[in-house]
C-alpha cells in the first residue's frame, strides 16, 4: 500500500468522523427551535396563514355559505367609489385619532411630570392612574361609560347640582364621539409610566444649571425635557395611534354596534364588523381589514421617515 493511499485512507475517516456543518448546527440549535416550535405553529396557522386567506378573500365575493366568487378588485373600487359608509367611518376614525391621540398624550406627560416631583405616597398614585389602562376597553368599562353619560347619568346629574340642565351625551350626534374620546384620554395610564421612566432618565444637573442661568420652569420644559424625552414622545405616539385606529369596543358597546346616532360613532373597525358579521360580505371586510393595514403602515412609515427631523437621541 502506497503512502498516498494510506494518506487518502486517513482522510476520509476524519471527514466521516467530524460531522457535517448543517449536522453541527442542528446539534448546537436543535433545542432552540424545539422551543420554538409551538410560537413558529401559531405564528403560521394562526397569523401568517389567515392574512393569507384575508388577502385572497379580499379580491372575492364570498358570504361564508358558498364558495369564493373572484371578482378582481371590485371591493376596493366599490369601497373608494360607492360606499358612503366607508367614507363616514373614515371621517369618525380619522376625528377620534387626531384628537384622542395628542389630548391622551399631554394629559399623561402631564401627570407625569408631577409624579416625578418625588411626591409622597409615588407607588400608590402611579397605580392608581395606571388601573385604567390595565382595565383596557372592555365591555364592562364601555357599559359604565354609557351609565355615565347617559340623559340620566352621573355627569348630569352633578350638573343639575348647578343648575345646568345636561344633554344626553351619548344620543346627541355632537357629543357622542366626544364621550368615546374622553374615555380613551381616562386611560393614560400606559403613557404616562412610560413618561414617567423617561423623566427619570433626564440628568438632575441640567435643570440646575438651566436654573442658575434664569431660565424659567416652562424654557427648561421646552429647551430640555421635551429634546430629551422626544424619543419617548415618539414612541408613545406611534403605539397610542396604532391602538386608536383599531378601537373597537367603546364604540360597539356605547352605539349598540349601529354607530349611531347619525353615524357619528361608526368607527372604521365597527364598520368591518358590521360587514363581516352583519351582512356576512367576508369578501369585502376583508378588503376593508386590508385599507386598514395600509393606513395603519403609510402612518407608521411616515412617522419614521419624519422622525429624524424632531426626534433627538443621545449620542
Amino acid at each position: 500500500m502506497t503512502a498516498r493511499s494510506l494518506q487518502s485512507g486517513a482522510s476520509a475517516r476524519e471527514r466521516a468522523a467530524t460531522p457535517s456543518l448543517w449536522s453541527r448546527i442542528w446539534q448546537n440549535d436543535a433545542p432552540g427551535y424545539l422551543f420554538l416550535l409551538p410560537w413558529l405553529i401559531g405564528f403560521l396557522g394562526l397569523t401568517i396563514g389567515p392574512m393569507i386567506t384575508s388577502l385572497y378573500l379580499s379580491f372575492t365575493d364570498f358570504d361564508l355559505l358558498t364558495s369564493p366568487d373572484w371578482v378582481g378588485a371590485n371591493n376596493y373600487m366599490r369601497m373608494f367609489t360607492n360606499d358612503p359608509k366607508f367614507w363616514a367611518s373614515m371621517r369618525v376614525t380619522m376625528f377620534f385619532v387626531v384628537f384622542s391621540v395628542p389630548l391622551k398624550l399631554a394629559f399623561a406627560l402631564a401627570v407625569a411630570m408631577l409624579l416625578n416631583r418625588g411626591i409622597k405616597g409615588l407607588p400608590m398614585y402611579r397605580a392608581l392612574f395606571y388601573l385604567p389602562s390595565l382595565l383596557g376597553a372592555s365591555v364592562a368599562i364601555a357599559i359604565l361609560w354609557r351609565q355615565i353619560f347617559a340623559g340620566d347619568g352621573l355627569v348630569n346629574k352633578l350638573l343639575l347640582v348647578f343648575g345646568i340642565e345636561g344633554p344626553s351625551w351619548i344620543s346627541n350626534p355632537k357629543t357622542s364621539l366626544w364621550t368615546l374620546i374622553i374615555l380613551s384620554i381616562w386611560q393614560f395610564g400606559s403613557p404616562m409610566i412610560i413618561f414617567l421612566a423617561g423623566l427619570r432618565q433626564i440628568p438632575q444637573d441640567m435643570y440646575e444649571a438651566a436654573s442658575l442661568d434664569g431660565a424659567s420652569k416652562w424654557r427648561q420644559f421646552v429647551k430640555i425635557t421635551l429634546p430629551l424625552l422626544t424619543p419617548v414622545v415618539f414612541f408613545n405616539a406611534i403605539i397610542q395611534t396604532i391602538e386608536a385606529f383599531k378601537s373597537f369596543t367603546p364604540a360597539f358597546i356605547i352605539s349598540g354596534g349601529t354607530g349611531n346616532p347619525i353615524n357619528s360613532t361608526l368607527f372604521y373597525t365597527l364598520y368591518l364588523y358590521q360587514e363581516a358579521f352583519g351582512f356576512f360580505r367576508m369578501g369585502y371586510a376583508s378588503a376593508l381589514a386590508w385599507v386598514l393595514l395600509a393606513l395603519v403602515g403609510i402612518f407608521t412609515a411616515f412617522s419614521f421617515l419624519t422622525s429624524k427631523y424632531w426626534v433627538h437621541y443621545d449620542e
